[in-house]
């Protein structure tokens, strides 16, 4: 089933963004990426993915900036969002909180299979991943 899904993951540290797509395409996902705001949103605007991994602080363009410009779209308005960074929720940009994020992970406390868990639960795909979660943490 996830086959029919579109992935993009806008990361500006290669190695982070090559390892989760590498994950993501062994689940069976569609992954695009973009290495930074600018391009995510050139990237976004072109593949209208389901559901993208976003970093919040890249060059050209924040990942926050990105999103508040993607849900002024009535295309970006409905993708799925899982922010992927390694700021605490509390050195999130503040205005994060209302632009409908779908999740918030930091990095450091996921491993890329828990991230593709999220990614399946968020899209539908997982249920009772997020108990699964839970035991693992």
């Amino acid at each position: 089933m996830s086959a029919t899904y579109k992935i993009a993951i806008i990361e500006d540290d290669f190695t982070i963004a090559a390892m989760y797509e590498f994950k993501l395409r062994n689940s069976g996902f569609h992954v695009a990426l973009a290495p930074d705001g600018l391009a995510g949103w050139t990237l976004a605007e072109s593949y209208l993915p389901d559901l993208i991994l976003l970093d919040l602080m890249m060059p050209n363009m924040r990942g926050d900036e990105l999103l508040e410009r993607l849900r002024k779209t009535d295309w970006g308005a409905k993708i799925r969002v899982i922010i992927l960074t390694n700021l605490s929720k509390d050195e999130a940009p503040h205005g994060l909180r209302l632009l409908n994020v779908d999740r918030y992970i930091v990095k450091a406390h996921y491993t890329p299979s828990q991230v593709v868990d999220v990614v399946q639960e968020v899209l539908g795909e997982n249920k009772g991943g997020e108990e699964k979660l839970k035991q693992q943490q």
